[in-house]
């Protein structure tokens, strides 16, 4: 039974009013904040950020450019640089769980070059930064077919990198083979090519690509809901209803990249804004109001995986509940990323998207009213 606070569930709250008159105590609600990532606290950490805006004054070739998810700055003319540094986050204890580690590298370049692309910049390079507990030769091997992998795809080259051994700062579940990855991406874009989430308007429609499952976000409540490990119900080789694999192997599915997809469509056509649907999943559109006035979001097509109606429905079976409005605060459900680009230019979008072997659909529009509306499964949800 699922709880929702904007009261679009009236036979709920009559539950809920009917467990208050006996005295009974109401499910517990699961949140991202209770599995330790505080949405609201990191929001205003990041204001403590735009101190380094005191740097930009020794940017060597003009103006540093600010885009809705980062900056870019030029490298002389007609050409801008960007720069963004990621990380996986807790899926690295999922690798450990399973002791699998050939694939998380994909999701460290994922992660950043998926970053980089939303400005239009094509990816030049990646390199990462590993923290380990000790640096076996096998673990190493494993994570380097991954990044080898990842960066392939991404059609970027790996000119450098770091492992540095910290084995009182690092871990992890298995002895000696606890680890933390940092990728950075740099991508080059031209200034007629920049995406810079301008110039949205009502009636744009909103495409989404095709995500592989849960990616890298959302993770710490995952764990917690999924896995006996972390208080969950699952061990990991369980194979649930529902899912067609073991528990830890679904978690674990590298996280797509939108690199091809995001620059053959570019190449042909405006795209006015891209978001990589990553933490805060779909309040991340809330960052394009600040580039374009008067507009808000409003979505209806999802088609979320299996693993994303698993961690709700296991939710309650522990006794708690997690929204939906929790769920589209934290997860993909289903689209991985995401463009906006111009109605009559959505068929074309499409077919090109098409052509990348990746799925594309339209999932919403923008509006001419505030806020970020979904419809899903027949029930609105207001996320702002």
């Amino acid at each position: 039974m699922i709880l929702k606070e904007t009261h679009v569930y009236p036979e709920v709250d009559r539950y809920c009013e009917h467990l208050r008159f006996r005295g009974t105590a109401l499910p517990q609600k699961f949140t991202y904040a209770d599995a330790g990532v505080n949405r609201e606290l990191r929001v205003e950490s990041k204001k403590v950020l735009r101190i380094l805006e005191e740097t930009y004054r020794f940017s060597p070739y003009g103006e540093v450019v600010q885009l809705p998810y980062g900056n870019i700055f030029p490298l002389g003319e007609n050409r801008f640089l960007d720069l963004v540094i990621e990380g996986i986050g807790t899926k690295v204890l999922v690798a450990q769980l399973a002791e699998k580690y050939d694939t998380i590298g994909i999701d460290g370049v994922a992660m950043a070059v998926n970053d980089v692309v939303r400005s239009g910049a094509k990816p030049l390079a990646v390199a990462d930064n590993i923290h380990a507990h000790v640096s076996d030769l096998i673990l190493v091997r494993e994570w380097m077919k991954g990044i080898v992998k990842g960066a392939t795809e991404a059609e970027c080259i790996v000119p450098s990198g770091e492992i540095g051994d910290v084995p009182e700062l690092i871990k992890g579940l298995v002895e000696g083979k606890g680890f933390d990855m940092v990728f950075s991406a740099i991508g080059e874009v031209s200034s007629e090519k920049i995406i810079s989430g301008r110039n949205i308007k009502p009636s744009d429609t909103i495409l989404g690509l095709r995500s592989s499952g849960i990616h890298s976000n959302g993770i710490s409540l995952a764990r917690k809901i999924l896995f006996k490990q972390w208080g969950g119900k699952y061990a990991p080789y369980d194979v649930p209803e529902g899912l067609e694999r073991e528990m830890v192997y679904e978690v674990l599915e590298p996280t797509r990249i939108y690199v091809k997809p995001l620059l053959k469509v570019a190449e042909e056509l405006k795209v006015k804004a891209a978001v990589h649907i990553t933490g805060d999943a779909y309040l991340k559109f809330d960052r394009l109001t600040s580039f374009s006035e008067g507009i808000g979001f409003a979505f209806d097509n999802f088609k979320p995986q299996p693993i994303f109606e698993l961690i709700q429905k296991t939710a309650s079976e522990l006794g708690g509940i997690i929204t939906d409005e929790e769920m589209f605060k934290t997860f993909n459900m289903g689209w991985g990323f995401a463009l906006i680009v111009d109605k009559a230019n959505r068929d074309k979008a499409i077919d090109l998207l098409e052509k990348t072997a990746v799925q594309a659909e339209q999932i919403g529009h923008v509006t001419d009213s505030e806020g970020i509306k979904i419809l899903y499964e027949d029930r609105k949800i207001i996320l702002k």
